[in-house]
């Protein structure tokens, strides 16, 4: 059998795949991978069936369909207040993923360096060293989980080509704030660091905050990629369907790398898309009030339970520290409770390059109010 040298040879099965397949083997409420167990908009559903019936199913451009493009562009307008050129600025893509891979792919060299925060998701650090290029692992400062921009700083040098800045943060559900932006701002004004920007999760953010995107703030607008969902956004992850706004420059470059690792996305679906964005504005409007509702559930739920937490700030994830139940490492407890237990949920730990001493969980609570109720009620019973 002929050798094969890995490229990858630290990175095995994702976490998400292991315990979705673990919570599937042993019949287990799957807490775990960040996917609704919820339909999709009904009116949405309705439109793909329209477009697959109408024969609109061969090739869309390769930047995705003009008029997808043309609805993303009004939503950044009405949503942030930023006109975009959807010609020349908006790709749709492969979902979050392809968009964030590609980006790296476009503008990482070898040698270079690109800055993330840990706990970090787990696509970026495999999407460096694809590009030959280093990932600098900067923790973020729990409990908070907030950016500490001192030592960013410091690691900041010639080598730097991009910081990777995840706002709602996934797994911890921490936000960036206006400061933070400034702040950024201040530290890159006099060099050429490009930034990456996944904000899948722009429209799930609680306690009347208020996103801030990189597209609101004009000076890091103009050296930033920002990547976003719609299968976060409209229940509907298995779509793979995403889009990322970037300045003309920077997107003729991310094209190149995009036409061969997605030349285009699913027809019927990104005009199904343009379709409900521009009769149901108010589902995206509205959706924080539809997970705060969801969170705010699972946390009156587990709170008699010996799980501690402080409520998410966005996503539609929560993490809860278990310390107070077992000194197991979070991996072997994260095993034990689905197997044992008859939850799934994500071992934080495998996010980070080097993990601190903590006990944390990540929960999905992007599921109906009765699998919540029955998942906490299994929880509380430890």
């Amino acid at each position: 059998m002929t050798a094969v040298a890995s490229k990858l040879p630290k990175v095995g099965t994702t976490i998400f795949t292991i315990m979705s397949q673990l919570a599937l083997d042993h019949d287990a409420i799957n807490l775990s991978q960040g996917f609704p167990d919820f339909s999709a908009p009904t009116e949405l559903l309705e439109r793909v069936s329209y477009h697959l019936g109408a024969g609109h199913n061969q090739y869309a451009p390769m930047a995705g369909a003009p008029e997808l493009r043309r609805q993303i562009g009004i939503k950044v307008d009405r949503t942030y207040h930023r006109r975009v050129d959807t010609d020349s600025e908006v790709t749709v893509t492969s979902g979050g993923t392809e968009a964030l891979f590609s980006a790296i792919q476009a503008f990482v060299n070898p040698g270079e360096q690109v800055i993330v925060f840990d706990p970090a998701y787990d696509s970026y650090d495999p999407a460096v060293t694809l590009a030959g290029g280093e990932t600098v692992h900067l923790p973020l400062v729990a409990p908070a989980f907030s950016v500490d921009w001192d030592r960013v700083r410091d690691a900041i040098n010639p080598k730097t080509r991009m910081i990777i800045l995840n706002s709602p943060h996934n797994p911890t559900g921490a936000v960036l704030s206006a400061e933070d932006l400034d702040i950024l701002a201040e530290l890159l004004r006099d060099t050429s660091v490009i930034l990456l920007s996944d904000e899948v999760y722009e429209h799930i953010i609680f306690d009347d905050q208020v996103h801030q995107t990189l597209l609101k703030h004009d000076e890091l607008a103009q050296r930033s990629l920002v990547v976003s969902s719609f299968g976060k956004t409209y229940h509907a992850t298995g779509w793979k369907v995403g889009y990322c706004i970037a300045p003309a420059p920077l997107m003729a470059e991310f094209r190149r790398v995009h036409q061969f690792v997605q030349f285009c996305v699913v027809t019927p679906i990104q005009l199904a898309l343009a379709d409900y964005l521009d009769s149901a504005p108010e589902h995206y409007v509205q959706l924080h009030e539809f997970y705060q509702e969801k969170r705010d559930t699972f946390c009156r739920l587990m709170a008699p339970s010996r799980f501690s937490f402080t409520p998410s700030a966005g996503t539609y994830f929560q993490l809860m520290d278990y310390s107070s139940l077992t000194d197991e490492y979070d991996v072997d407890y994260t095993r034990r409770l689905t197997t044992e237990v008859g939850v799934a949920a994500i071992p934080i730990s495998v996010f980070y390059e080097t993990p601190p001493e903590q006990k944390l969980l990540r929960f999905c609570f992007a599921k109906d109010d009765s699998t919540l109720e029955r998942a906490a009620e299994i929880l509380c019973a430890i």
